[in-house]
């Protein structure tokens, strides 16, 4: 985030691009322009070419209100009757239009991935990228407009975002050779390594087909009955069931392409990569309590923070690596199967590679145009990028183009707004519903002399960036016709164990707790035991502490647990300090104490790229100072630190019958919402900072001060000082306890 004038409100959610007036304006205008943060798709044609229009145009026009074809209407208030009290005419094609747009406004959500956001912006290579792939994207200083859509892989589009879930991580990349799509998640490895299993895993983990229920979650019979007896599952389940499984934002989450690719050179040799997108903010997860609040207090948790963020200027950023391996005929590295998508390659073993950046400066204008109707296909590859032959990839590559015709309705999904290439196109496709090309010529056939012979072949020849096209690797593939999968996809707990080792003991115990919780949900104890056994062929302290949780003796391994080198990378608290970027400061004030610091604390907040919220008993200004929260709207869940400048007492509004979290009051001295926020951050191992009379605060709550993660202090610049090193670190994690 770049530094801000401290003077002016950077406080994100503005609904328009002006601020309203409390009459209903009269005065015919013009349509609003988007706001600052927001950005629409090039305007394209359904071709690619640039049309060098102002993107603004593909919005509403004119001053007034008009039909679907332009016509002018004088009022959309009434429908046409015989009568002031008579029937409604069917001549009414006004109504008629109007209400067959509105009954025909939805189209099919996505089975899954259904719950996402989604955000503009653009990727920068870094030139290293040249020995491993010719992709042009990848060249130094080349930069390609992006759109990457984020999302929850099992609720409905009505669902919450802080659901414990795989999470996609998809981008669009606008190349000048054509449209890459890199299709992956949050979690470097999948349930499944057959595609053929692909519905099974969804159909397990879906809510229940007689009661829709649960919703957007896993803890529940028919997934845990599957991923008990489906043990290739395991991995990727444990993974789950970490704190990967609830970010604490999509802008701290890293994202992986999952499947082993393999890159092309200009000279036409190959290697075998996997793709890996590291988060500038670090890694950072909700506890499982902060997601079961932001659950019922913000459902758009997730969403609303990206989008807070980039309108804020606190833009997004990940840089984009690769893992790269010699593609031998065996497809394997250090005896791990590349082409098996429930295995990693520890970081240990084969470094990531950086080579390029990305960034998201743009939230979407229409939220339906762009993020609902972005249509991503693991089979648009650029040259210089193909796919192997991971049984999952396969079966993926027909799927996607296969959803997007009961989606979006036809073949030309492609030329929606959204989906349009940035290079020419000229693909002998014609017709079919919603054409939106209009195309010259009468043959669209090759080959032909009838249209001077175009389209023609493009060459063979990769390091000509001018005639290249995308050429199959020449990879060679078995002749026999089998239902079958190569030995090396039978070992289905070694790095589920791998996995465990790596964590520190504060993730184990989380890991332990969800394991419990989910575990728990289940109704049959069957399963319940079923699942203790694939544990205990993970680790036999996992096992052990879960079945004590369940009430279930722990079962002895029917594997013995592999030997395991700890991979450091996989745990969350690896590397930092982090980026404040973004980050929101709580800061809890009181009317009548000093606010000189306040002022000053909260410039340097905003100085520092972070967010300042005012916390106050009323909403208003306070002097020069205006207020983002009261005590009745404010939740620790919003905060990565609170910053405590006064002691306010309870607020007339503290009353039970207006308040629940008023009803909870210790003493006459300090607001009891104010007592839950500070009990709440500090149970979360968040920030705490304090001077003055906000000394007196902390000790009503009974936050000790001489523990790490609350700093104190004379005045507030000093603490906050202190405050912005917690911050790096996420949490104070050695104020979480562990029995592990």
């Amino acid at each position: 985030m770049n530094a801000k004038d401290p003077k002016h409100d950077l406080v994100p959610g503005a609904p328009a691009a002006v601020p309203p007036t409390l009459a209903e304006p009269t005065d015919p205008v013009e349509p609003l322009p988007p706001k600052p943060d927001q950005g629409t798709p090039e305007t394209r044609t359904p071709t690619g070419a640039e049309t060098g229009t102002d993107p603004r145009t593909a919005g509403q026009q004119g001053r007034w209100l008009t039909t679907a074809t332009g016509v002018r209407v004088h009022d959309t208030d009434h429908s046409l009757k015989a009568g002031e009290r008579g029937p409604t005419l069917l001549q009414d094609h006004h109504l008629r239009e109007k209400i067959t747009h509105f009954d025909h406004e939805r189209i099919p959500e996505r089975v899954v991935h259904a719950r996402g956001a989604g955000a503009h912006g653009h990727f920068e290579g870094y030139g290293t990228a040249d020995t491993v792939t010719c992709a042009g994207l990848f060249a130094e200083g080349k930069r390609t407009p992006v759109f990457v859509r984020f999302s929850t892989v099992l609720g409905s589009r009505g669902s919450a975002d802080t659901v414990r879930d795989t999470r996609g991580f998809a981008t669009k990349f606008y190349t000048d050779e054509g449209v890459w799509d890199l299709v992956g998640n949050n979690i470097p490895v999948f349930f499944i390594q057959d595609g053929i299993k692909f519905p099974d895993i969804i159909h397990a983990g879906k809510p229940h087909p007689d009661r829709e229920i649960p919703q957007a979650q896993s803890a529940h019979d028919t997934f845990w009955d599957f991923v008990s007896l489906h043990t290739e599952a395991q991995h990727h389940t444990l993974w789950n069931m970490s704190d990967r499984g609830i970010p604490r934002s999509y802008r701290m989450m890293e994202g992986f392409g999952v499947h082993t690719f393999r890159l092309t050179r200009a000279d036409g040799t190959t290697s075998l990569a996997k793709f890996h997108w590291k988060p500038k903010l670090g890694i950072h997860s909700l506890t499982w309590e902060e997601a079961q609040l932001v659950g019922g207090l913000d459902p758009d948790f997730h969403r609303r923070d990206l989008a807070d963020a980039i309108e804020s200027g606190a833009f997004p950023e990940w840089e984009l690596g690769v893992q790269v391996f010699e593609d031998t005929p065996e497809q394997m590295f250090e005896g791990i199967d590349l082409l098996d998508p429930t295995k990693i390659v520890p970081e240990e073993l084969a470094p990531v590679q950086p080579i390029g950046r990305m960034v998201l400066d743009r939230n979407p204008t229409n939220f339906f145009a762009e993020t609902e109707q972005v249509a991503f296909h693991v089979g648009h590859l650029v040259p210089g990028i193909d796919v192997t032959d991971d049984p999952l990839m396969q079966a993926r590559l027909f799927s996607y183009v296969d959803t997007q015709l009961t989606r979006l309705g036809g073949p030309n999904f492609d030329q929606i707004p959204i989906n349009r290439t940035h290079a020419p196109v000229n693909d002998m496709l014609r017709d079919g519903l919603h054409q939106h090309a209009v195309h010259a010529g009468v043959a669209p056939y090759r080959p032909n002399s009838l249209d001077g012979g175009c389209p023609f072949h493009a060459g063979t020849e990769l390091s000509d960036e001018e005639t290249r096209a995308f050429v199959e690797a020449a990879h060679a593939v078995e002749g026999r016709k089998v239902r079958a999968q190569p030995a090396s996809y039978d070992d289905h707990f070694s790095q589920a164990r791998l996995f465990w080792a790596s964590v520190s003991p504060v993730e184990q115990e989380h890991i332990v707790r969800a394991y419990s919780f989910e575990l728990g949900k289940c109704y049959e104890s069957a399963i319940k035991e079923r699942q203790l056994q694939a544990l205990a062929n993970i680790d036999a302290t996992l096992c052990a502490e879960v079945a004590t949780a369940l009430g279930l003796p722990a079962p002895e391994p029917t594997e013995e647990p592999a030997d395991v080198v700890p991979s450091p990378a996989l745990s969350q608290l690896t590397g930092g300090p982090w980026p404040g970027d973004g980050r929101v400061v709580g800061i809890v004030i009181d009317p009548d104490g000093a606010l000189d610091d306040v002022s000053e604390v909260r410039a340097a907040v905003l100085a520092a790229g972070m967010l300042p919220l005012l916390i106050a008993p009323r909403g208003g200004t306070l002097g020069e100072l205006d207020v983002q929260r009261t005590f009745a709207t404010a939740r620790s869940v919003e905060y990565d630190a609170v910053l405590v400048a006064g002691c306010p007492p309870p607020a007339p509004d503290a009353l039970p019958a207006r308040d629940a979290k008023a009803g909870a009051a210790d003493s006459a001295r300090l607001d009891p919402r104010v007592v839950l926020l500070l009990e709440e951050a500090f149970r979360h191992a968040k920030a705490l900072g304090a001077w003055g009379t906000g000394l007196q605060a902390l000790e009503i709550a009974g936050i000790p001060t001489d523990v790490a993660g609350v700093a104190t202090g004379s005045a507030g610049p000093d603490v906050l000082s202190q405050v912005q090193d917690l911050i790096g670190t996420h949490r104070t994690w050695e104020r979480f306890a562990t029995a592990v």
